[in-house]
């Protein structure tokens, strides 16, 4: 017997996109005047996305989809693609690629994200299959991976998110409450190392990654997180770094080894942990956080503390 061709398993299947698609249109009271993409993203360093291309492929048919200089697409329905459970592949391979879902509401600012829109992101790209981390290694955490409600209605569940640029900071607005996300929840939590990496949708987009506060209603669809990056200069925000704490160097000197989240491009985000003056809900201890970011060349950019001492 001869197999002319074989699907790749991590191909994405044009059924469960399109489910996607009518969990969007079933819970578009998220995001009312939004409307939806899916979007193509880096895997690895080599990954190019420019140029690449977009094809349904079912055992007698294949449709071309239109990609956008924006690396977005949208899809068509089409009776005989569901028919044939036919598979999304693409012209690289899947594996080199991550996948999400798009949603974005008018007339919010580039530097913002509105949390509805996270939301119904998180609830179709489960609902999609779009998470490329899942299919064998994690395949027996089952439910964890496949179902929207958990996945997005849990802290548990960890549905990352990426910016734009690299992130330094992320503050979410809603009325007149403001809260800075807490540091655990940026670079897929700062616990990857070089052996998980390869494992996380942000192997490559480790610096542009975070989780968002999905499953806590105190937070209404409408609050804004206001995206700090790691190349904005200094806010009121910040808190600035004496001259003798200035270099990695006399930070260590001053205030001991720090836990320190590494990226790519050579920048570096150090956080210190200290008792807070606040105190949680539960009365439990709260801790406030001191980040510093150091460039390339060892030298503290910016810093932020979270909470007061």
């Amino acid at each position: 017997m001869t197999v002319a061709s074989t699907r790749d398993p991590v191909d994405k299947s044009y059924r469960k996109m399109v489910a996607g698609m009518d969990r969007f249109k079933r819970e578009h009271a998220l995001a009312p005047q939004a409307a939806l993409r899916f979007e193509l993203l880096p895997r690895l360093p080599s990954t190019q996305l420019d140029g690449i291309t977009l094809r349904v492929a079912g055992d007698t048919l294949s449709l071309p989809v239109a990609v956008a200089p924006d690396h977005t697409f949208a899809l068509e329905r089409n009776a005989q693609a569901l028919k044939e459970d036919a598979a999304l592949i693409a012209s690289s391979k899947t594996s080199t690629l991550t996948w999400r879902a798009r949603v974005r509401s008018p007339g919010v600012p580039a530097n913002m994200r509105r949390l509805g829109d996270l939301r119904l992101e998180c609830k179709v790209g489960v609902q999609a299959g779009l998470l490329s981390n899942n299919a064998q290694l994690f395949a027996w955490l089952g439910e964890l991976f496949t179902d929207p409600d958990r996945v997005c209605g849990t802290p548990q569940g960890n549905y990352l998110f990426f910016s734009e640029r690299p992130l330094f900071a992320v503050t979410l607005h809603d009325g007149a409450r403001s809260e800075a996300l807490p540091f655990d929840m940026l670079y897929a939590g700062g616990t990857q190392t070089p052996a998980t990496l390869p494992f996380c949708d942000c192997q490559v987009l480790l610096d542009r990654s975070f989780y968002a506060p999905l499953w806590d209603r105190s937070w209404s669809d409408d609050t804004l997180l206001e995206l700090h990056y790691q190349d904005d200069p200094p806010g009121p925000a910040d808190t600035a770094v004496a001259d003798d704490h200035r270099s990695m160097q006399q930070m260590q000197a001053a205030l001991g080894p720090a836990s320190v989240v590494r990226f790519d491009s050579g920048y570096q985000a150090w956080r210190y942990r200290y008792p807070s003056l606040a105190q949680a809900k539960d009365g439990a201890p709260r801790y406030a956080d001191f980040v510093i970011l150091f460039g390339p060349d060892g030298m503290a950019r910016k810093a932020r503390l979270s909470d007061r001492l």
